[in-house]
């Protein structure tokens, strides 16, 4: 059996910069889909399969381990959705997934918008050894989900800067991964941000729409806004546009499929 399978830049306008995702369209055993994920090396392939009620299934799987939640790869599926004419373009296409429910429509300008659960970070104690990765002394240190940690510093040009000890956090206990968030200065945008996730085999994911479920709830009402620019200043570079109501996460950015083929050896 052979599937169609597409590699999309997600939160960019241009091919090779955003975050890329591998989309399958089809499902398969479990280990088979983790071996396609460990094959594409990407942060996250997403298999999606169309469901007799015209609702997709969708699943996300990192190199090492499937994910509970992944913005840009279910940004990828509903722009290869959209872009394949599998889904008409004023129609919303909903996901049922790990985290329930998600819902994809297309915006202005071949935008695509996700609605996505907000996740409100909570205070943690101190974890030097989480600091002494990173290099930083965060002003505040949250939770955010099991495993996961937000780290906010105070300007711009740490969150930039940073070159993290990737040995040294593939081996923090617990430690699944680490968001860094400053408010941004280049009068462009609101936020800027990284995310560092060796704890699920990826030292750095180039553009993270879960983590801004979580900015969200953190920066909006510091900001006095609904709405956020946020920029993502991984090598790759990404940018979004957050927009919160009430508890949900409105995520809305562009796409650029840059391969499509078929995928053998199921």
């Amino acid at each position: 059996m052979n599937f169609p399978i597409f590699v999309v830049d997600a939160f960019s306008s241009e091919p090779f910069r955003g975050n890329p995702a591998a989309v399958v369209l089809g499902h398969g055993y479990d280990d088979w889909m983790q071996l396609v994920a460990a094959e594409m090396r990407h942060s996250e392939t997403a298999f999606v399969r169309v469901r007799d009620d015209r609702d997709f299934d969708l699943r996300w799987f990192t190199p090492e381990v499937e994910v509970d939640l992944c913005g840009h790869a279910t940004l990828a599926s509903a722009h290869v959705l959209f872009d394949t004419r599998q889904v008409d373009p004023d129609a919303t296409i909903v996901f049922h997934t790990r985290s329930g429910e998600l819902r994809a429509t297309l915006a202005a300008g071949d935008a695509v918008t996700l609605d996505f659960p907000i996740v409100e970070p909570v205070p943690e104690g101190p974890m030097p050894e989480v600091f002494a990765a990173l290099g930083i002394t965060p002003a505040e240190f949250l939770r955010t989900d099991p495993g996961w940690f937000l780290c906010v510093v105070d300007d711009a040009a740490t969150v930039r800067n940073l070159t993290p000890d990737w040995a040294a956090l593939r081996t923090l206990e617990g430690v699944l991964g680490v968001y860094v968030t400053a408010r941004a200065s280049d009068g462009r945008h609101d936020i800027v941000s990284r995310c560092f996730g060796p704890g699920v085999g990826i030292d750095e994911d180039p553009v993270t729409g879960s983590m801004h479920c979580a900015l969200a709830a953190y920066w909006c009402p510091r900001l006095g806004t609904d709405e956020l620019r946020a920029f993502q200043a991984s090598a790759r570079g990404g940018e979004l546009t957050v927009f919160r109501k009430g508890d949900r996460v409105l995520l809305t950015g562009v796409a650029t499929t840059v391969l499509t083929g078929e995928l053998t050896g199921y």
